[in-house]
């Protein structure tokens, strides 16, 4: 640890900003615990807000902190020196604090909204952080264990002792179902003994939309699965469980890149993403800390992780495979599993898109629910590469599609702004080596995917095949967003026949069509020379070639309607014959 630093100014900044940080995290805390509430008045709507309104808190007091930094001090605040000996003690500041990652990140933002990125060096921020990360000595503290020989009466237990204010509907039947996935999923696949059992389950509980996760580590004698009990409300005041899962995957799809991040009470992050990690050991740190909720100090792990990845590679940046995009350039590593999008300097026609319209949809995105369909994406400014990592190619083409945001100096190159999102095989290259049953399993999904969104109130507005990406589990994802907007918006139309064989030779469309004017009958262009394709999606999902279907779902989001997505198939879910008309989308 550094020494105490003497410069008077440089401690002021230093508690300026940790007193910030602390008002963010206490906010950022009360905007949490209030996830409950609305879970049992089953506040939907509310439950959208609540997660914009989070988001928007870093930014506030970011900015509430550069004002009171003006204040403090007669210095200039711009000072590099001042920042060296501010940071010095501001870690001393830290040292120890049960959420010091966070606090770095916060110091780290604070500086760059005063300075350009090209002032960032480890002298001033926290490139790397200040203090060792290791296994939480004191991880007990953010777990309940429940032990036994009996797994119902633990479960019993788990589900009496709850933080819900509730009642539950049927506990016996819960029970019942948890029971049999316990013995068909855990006991007989795993060879275990029932015999003694230990369950650490998470103290906080995990809200997200409509459901709430109940979170844990199952201890069978030297074996330990992931415990996952998922609970729903269903509106009458009642609560019941919906599916328990034990498997690594299923508990990775939870924690999907494609979801929204989670309401939960971490106020020691670290040692919930070291608990999680253990459970998803495939999972990066930026993943679960972007799932817990700090997007921001995601951005600083994975940041951390690409420059760790670099110094252990020799590989190049290269043009991303696949068809060019007419608004974006990607690239990729072909030994990471990201793409980095930059906007283009001019588009293609048809595209009449801004820039800043294009950031504007990209915001959208991360503010809206994602219901598993979605991207997530991470925004830079400024960003720093080595220059012989990237190929001549590449470097020729973001010159020359790109040339505002790239600035190329002796040994390194300068990205003024981009996104990087997980990298999916693009749906149409995926379908040219499928299989028959690939592509009807991937047609089904693609049609789901635009479904699921729409109920959202997302439209895509743009809809061919390579748009849209398949994962490691087989769903496929929309990751092009800058034509998306919002289902309701749009004037879903069908195409009016020619008047006269005049209109009907003419070149182009004999029609008007305005700016938010669909034609579904469209659609069918997406499969251009993929006829198997489109025949499979048709048998599936031809509905979506209607105009009526898109208008009552329209109408069914203008009288409330939210829907329900969660991350696991239908088959998961209990059989609960009781309450048979509560029905969801899952998978």
């Amino acid at each position: 640890m550094q020494p105490l630093t003497h410069n008077s100014t440089a401690r002021r900044m230093a508690k300026t900003i940790l007193n910030g940080f602390r008002s963010y995290f206490a906010d950022y805390l009360n905007s949490t615990l209030t996830a409950k509430s609305r879970f049992e008045s089953a506040d939907w709507h509310g439950v959208r807000q609540a997660n914009v309104e989070r988001l928007d808190i870093y930014k506030e007091k970011i900015t509430q902190t550069v004002e009171y930094l003006k204040v403090i001090t007669n210095k200039n605040i711009s000072d590099l020196q001042i920042w060296q000996d501010a940071k010095t003690a501001y870690t001393q500041l830290i040292f120890n604090f049960p959420n010091f990652e966070i606090a770095e990140t916060f110091f780290n933002s604070v500086f760059s909204d005063i300075h350009e990125h090209d002032k960032i060096s480890d002298e001033v921020v926290y490139v790397l952080s200040s203090q060792l990360i290791e296994a939480p000595e004191a991880e007990y503290s953010i777990f309940i264990n429940y032990e036994g020989t009996d797994f119902r009466q633990i479960c019993k237990r788990v589900l009496q002792e709850a933080e819900f204010s509730l009642s539950w509907d049927n506990i016996e039947l819960d029970l019942d179902c948890i029971e049999d996935a316990f013995a068909t999923e855990v006991l007989k696949k795993k060879s275990c003994n029932e015999k003694a059992i230990s369950l650490d389950l998470l103290e906080s509980t995990f809200y997200r939309s409509k459901a709430a996760y109940m979170i844990g580590r199952l201890k069978i004698e030297k074996e330990v699965f992931p415990f996952a009990l998922v609970v729903l409300n269903n509106e009458d005041k009642k609560l019941f469980v919906d599916t328990v899962v034990f498997n690594t995957d299923e508990l990775s799809i939870i924690f999907s890149f494609t979801r929204n991040h989670f309401m939960v009470d971490s106020p020691l992050p670290y040692q919930y993403t070291h608990f999680l990690k253990r459970l998803m050991p495939k999972k990066l740190d930026y993943e679960i800390y972007n799932s817990l909720g700090f997007p921001k100090h995601a951005k600083t792990e994975f940041y951390r992780q690409l420059v760790n990845h670099l110094n252990n590679s020799d590989d190049k940046f290269i043009v991303a495979p696949g068809i060019k995009g007419m608004v974006m350039s990607v690239f990729t590593l072909p030994s990471y599993n990201t793409v980095f999008k930059i906007i283009k300097d001019n588009f293609s026609p048809p595209k009449e898109v801004t820039h800043q319209e294009v950031r504007d949809k990209y915001k959208l995105v991360s503010q809206y629910d994602r219901i598993g369909r979605m991207a997530d994406t991470q925004e830079f400014d400024n960003l720093i590469f080595p220059l012989d990592r990237f190929s001549s190619e590449l470097i020729e083409e973001l010159s020359k599609v790109a040339s505002s945001q790239v600035v190329v100096q002796e040994d390194t190159i300068l990205i003024r702004h981009l996104y990087t999102e997980r990298y999916m095989t693009p749906l149409n290259i995926y379908l040219e080596h499928a299989t028959d049953e690939e592509i009807k399993d991937a047609m089904d999904e693609y049609g789901n995917c635009i479904k699921q969104l729409a109920a959202a109130n997302i439209f895509p507005g743009d809809m061919p095949l390579k748009n849209f990406g398949v994962t490691r589990h087989g769903r496929v994802v929309f990751y092009d967003y800058d034509e998306i907007t919002t289902l309701t918006e749009c004037n879903f139309r069908k195409i009016p026949s020619p008047k006269s064989e005049y209109e009907e030779m003419k070149a182009g469309t004999w029609y008007t069509v305005e700016p938010m004017d669909v034609f579904p009958e469209e659609f069918k262009l997406f499969f251009s020379g993929n006829a198997k394709a489109r025949k499979m999606f048709e048998e599936i999902h031809g509905e979506l070639y209607s105009v009526d279907f898109w208008k009552d779902l329209q109408n069914q989001i203008e009288s409330g309607f939210v829907l329900d997505v969660f991350p696991y198939r239908r088959a998961k879910r209990f059989d609960r014959s009781e309450d048979s008309e509560f029905e969801i989308y899952t998978g």
